[in-house]
């Protein structure tokens, strides 16, 4: 009885024990599916951002920016191969031959070639004209580097900043054609009922459906926008398609009017401009290639020194007849080329002339572009005060004529038309707000007057 008791309490046990592990899978399934879920959700966390915020971030994660910053690294490591091809260059040479067992016979006697090993150390220096302007050119092209980065910087930092106005500007086009699309649907449903009550026709609510279905495509053609609006931005700072931003502030925060017109009176300082001052590097650049081709005319210097030692791996006596140390000069001084120095000056002049005119165009371009940059903000300014209140208006006229369509005054024709006005309007509205950001960024990049 006693076995008995105690195999059915081993049974229960071992069953008990089953169970136990069994739950304890099932505890691990569940932490390891949470786990799973909470880095997913982690990963799709939202990420706010002021306009300052996304720019700051865009300045540090931007790839196109990387790229600019190892362009910088790539010129300063060119420079210093300049600079060492100037400087002394030191080889080493091992060298181990066997004559295997050959005797040079003589008249009375025979030399033994033994075995031997050679270590040879070489110190060289070539200086030339032609390798110090090069390194004067290094210096140029450095500094041109560094003016392309402030130029993306600045390229950067406006992009961000239209893409944050176009986005806002978008999301509250998209707000209120949406408003507008919930007021035509319930329109439409009391047009409806008073089909129903046989007190309108049914081509009047028809009339105000089609209306309907057409402010339902404008906004979704305005949520795709809005996307890829988002996409650009996202493409900008450096995130995956998958991350979600949100932008913390309003275009009402945001457009500051009297900031912008400032603009308008600051004076447009040549120097300050990135194309001209690159150009002006060119300037230089095209200067050094002169001087280069005309030093070719001249000599080129070379010392060096060698140290030699022999060691002969035989107990004969060998005669050691090389030297340990040699010194050498070279002057190397070209004399005729059939003309193909001459004509490689002549070249280098011809481009430096050609950069020359492009100077001079390019200042007469910048002047008539900072005025018609300034007539284009001006001019966007007035159109967005109109286009402004003229959507006010639209607003207004749109109620009204549904509140006297309501009452039985107006038909659904004037409806529909004062809501095709209202959207036009909106339309017009959003433009010229996006025209006013334009030209405010395309000043202000000009001037390059360090405003974000």
């Amino acid at each position: 009885m006693l076995r008995t008791f105690a195999s059915d309490l081993q049974k229960k046990a071992l069953n008990y024990m089953i169970k136990i592990n069994r739950f304890m899978k099932y505890i691990l399934i569940i932490l390891l599916s949470i786990l799973c879920l909470n880095t997913d959700i982690f990963s799709q966390e939202e990420i706010s951002f002021t306009m300052e915020e996304a720019q700051e971030y865009a300045l540090e994660h931007n790839r196109q920016l990387k790229n600019a910053s190892i362009d910088i690294q790539k010129t300063e490591a060119s420079r210093w191969q300049a600079i060492a091809s100037i400087l002394p260059q030191i080889n080493a040479t091992v060298d181990y031959a066997n004559m295997m067992g050959y005797k040079m016979e003589m008249p009375g006697f025979n030399i033994s070639m033994p075995p031997y090993g050679t270590l040879s150390l070489t110190t060289s220096v070539s200086v030339s004209a032609s390798q110090v302007i090069g390194i004067q050119m290094e210096k140029i092209s450095s500094k041109m580097a560094d003016l392309t980065y402030e130029q993306s910087e600045l390229q950067l930092i406006q992009q961000v900043k239209s893409l944050y106005y176009s986005t806002l500007v978008m999301e509250e086009t998209s707000d209120l054609t949406k408003r507008s699309l919930d007021n035509l649907n319930e329109l439409l449903q009391h047009t409806l009922q008073m089909v129903k009550a046989g007190v309108t026709e049914e081509t009047e609510a028809n009339q105000i459906a089609v209306q309907v279905a057409s402010m339902e495509a404008n906004c979704n053609s305005i949520d795709r926008s809005l996307e890829m609006l988002y996409n650009s931005l996202r493409l900008q700072l450096g995130f995956d398609a998958d991350k979600e931003i949100k932008l913390t502030q309003s275009i009402e925060e945001l457009l500051n009017i009297d900031k912008t017109l400032s603009l308008l009176s600051y004076d447009f300082i040549m120097d300050k401009n990135l194309d001209y001052r690159l150009l002006m590097e060119n300037i230089v650049l095209a200067q050094k290639q002169v001087d280069i081709k005309k030093w070719a005319y001249a000599p080129t210097i070379n010392g060096y020194h060698q140290y030699s030692a022999k060691k002969y791996f035989s107990d004969e006596a060998t005669m050691n007849m090389t030297p340990p140390n040699m010194v050498g000069l070279t002057l190397s001084i070209p004399i005729f080329s059939s003309g193909s120095r001459y004509k490689a000056v002549q070249e280098a002049k011809l481009d430096y002339q050609q950069q020359m005119n492009t100077l001079a165009d390019t200042k007469e371009s910048l002047l008539i572009q900072h005025r018609q940059l300034c007539f284009n903000l001006s001019s966007a300014y007035e159109s967005f005060e109109v286009q402004k209140k003229n959507t006010e208006v639209a607003r207004d006229v749109f109620s009204n004529i549904t509140r006297k369509y309501e009452k039985g005054i107006a038909s659904s024709l004037d409806v529909t038309d004062s809501g095709t006005n209202l959207l036009n309007a909106q339309n017009n509205y959003v433009q010229s707000l996006m025209d006013l950001v334009e030209a405010q960024l395309q000043l202000e990049e000009l001037l390059n007057n360090d405003n974000k």
